[in-house]
């Protein structure tokens, strides 16, 4: 089987955004893949975090996809910073990478915004890390979105040069997993604007981790207009709050928005966010149990995340040793105790 690698920061309970557009396609994934999921604690701290919450965001969001349904005993789930390979990878590859090519990046550039000289040098270098996440498991597909395809595109760049530079073949070229198009899911305030965990107000998104009462008050609030919902898709142009709606029915009852208007075309929007709520608390309110669950033993979710950083590094660290002596690193093994020629 392919082996694919997937990370998410470490951002706490999940959106219903984070939902639909990843973790539910990480699910479908292992039945047919040998998979990494990865919680890139490394990453987050490209910008400042609260140690206390980076801690508990990791283990929030660890807990939240196995109640998901990602299978921490078939593949592996683990925590970044569990396996220095990560780290060890990183910094060969920013030898490896130019500047010119991080200067084009432009995920740098929308995150530093116009205070660059203010971003840490662990951003700018971001994509290096990213390269090698996936290239110190010699993973060859990777679930991307539009925003993170330039970042494969980096490490297909930076696994060439390596190879070319030391003569060998050693790091496979990484392809872009495509499912089909992502649900794209939108604020519940505001149409125009995706779904986030930043956003102020917790009334714009449905948490993973919300009860059914607070779902169904969050639906009913949802933003919307006068008219009723249109029998086809052409009547949802302009109307970006509704097109929202439809689309996270559509995506929760595995349809099209062709399909939702069949059923509820020429309804009021009272009727629909009904029928929507019921539909979301459906398939929630199990996740949301079982979030609840595990939390309530963060000893064992520690314990996955720590069982499933050692049988990543099984896999990693042969490769890094492998990659550090190409370059010309010396493979002496680290000794117990220090010489007794040694003077102290």
């Amino acid at each position: 089987m392919q082996r694919v690698f997937s990370g998410i920061q470490p951002s706490g309970i999940p959106q219903l955004g984070n939902y639909l557009g990843a973790i539910r396609n990480w699910v479908a994934l292992q039945a047919d893949h040998e998979c990494l999921f990865c919680v890139v604690d490394l990453h987050a701290i490209t910008v400042w975090q609260d140690p206390a919450q980076l801690a508990r965001q990791t283990r929030e969001l660890a807990a939240s996809i196995i109640a998901c349904g990602i299978d921490p005993r078939k593949h592996i789930l683990f925590h970044q910073s569990g396996v220095p390979a990560h780290a060890r990878l990183a910094w060969i590859f920013n030898c490896v990478a130019r500047i010119g090519w991080l200067n084009r990046m432009t995920q740098f550039k929308d995150k530093a915004g116009k205070d660059r000289e203010a971003a840490s040098a662990g951003l700018y270098v971001y994509p290096s890390l990213m390269a090698a996440d996936v290239l110190a498991y010699h993973a060859t597909r990777v679930p991307v979105g539009d925003d993170q395809k330039q970042h494969l595109e980096f490490a297909n760049d930076i696994a060439q040069k390596f190879n070319h530079d030391y003569g060998v073949d050693f790091f496979p070229p990484i392809q872009p997993l495509i499912q089909g198009p992502a649900a794209r899911v939108m604020s519940l305030r505001d149409g125009a604007r995706k779904m986030s965990k930043s956003d102020p107000s917790d009334q714009s998104r449905i948490n993973l981790a919300d009860d059914a009462d607070t779902i169904a008050l969050k639906i009913r609030r949802a933003k919307t207009d006068p008219q009723p919902l249109p029998d086809e898709p052409a009547g949802l142009e302009g109307r970006p709050e509704a097109r929202n709606l439809v689309g996270i029915y559509a995506a929760m009852a595995d349809t099209d928005a062709a399909g939702v208007l069949r059923e509820h075309g020429g309804r009021g929007f009272g009727a629909f966010k009904e029928a929507l709520a019921a539909l979301l608390i459906s398939h929630l309110a199990p996740i949301a149990a079982e979030t609840r669950r595990l939390l309530a033993d963060p000893g064992a979710v520690d314990a996955i995340l720590g069982e499933g950083a050692a049988r990543a590094a099984e896999i990693a660290d042969p490769i890094v040793r492998e990659a550090e002596r190409l370059v010309g690193f010396l493979q002496i093994p680290s000794a117990a105790a220090p010489s007794s020629h040694v003077r102290s």
